[in-house]
């Protein structure tokens, strides 16, 4: 199955580059459908001019974004060399402490 979601240029080029090996989303409703194995393309946003096709090959869910944080390596984020604050103040630029609390957290560990 593939799955479209939209990716913010910087994060489109780390994944694109090989850096960026696990993609973090709320474990809402669209995300809970994704398997294993299943295809991500990613739609690079806002322009909207390129696509990226990649292979899921891990999921992982945990209650907050920190957990995950904790439990993963920042390297696989691509954000080598930050601190916790510095990963949390950018994921919760894009997503609320209530839809964390709502939905919980995923890792899609991810092949380009």
């Amino acid at each position: 199955m593939i799955h479209q979601m939209g990716l913010y240029g910087e994060y489109f080029k780390s994944i694109k580059e090989g850096q960026k090996k696990v993609e973090v989303r709320l474990n809402d409703e669209k995300r809970r459908m994704i398997k294993v194995g299943d295809t991500i393309e990613f739609i690079k946003v806002p322009e909207q001019d390129e696509t990226l096709q990649v292979k899921v090959t891990d999921l992982k869910i945990y209650n907050t974004f920190q957990a995950m944080y904790e439990d993963i390596p920042f390297q696989y984020f691509d954000c080598d060399g930050w601190t916790m604050q510095q990963i949390l103040d950018e994921t919760y630029e894009i997503y609320t402490p209530e839809q964390e609390k709502e939905w919980g957290t995923l890792a899609i560990t991810i092949k380009y």
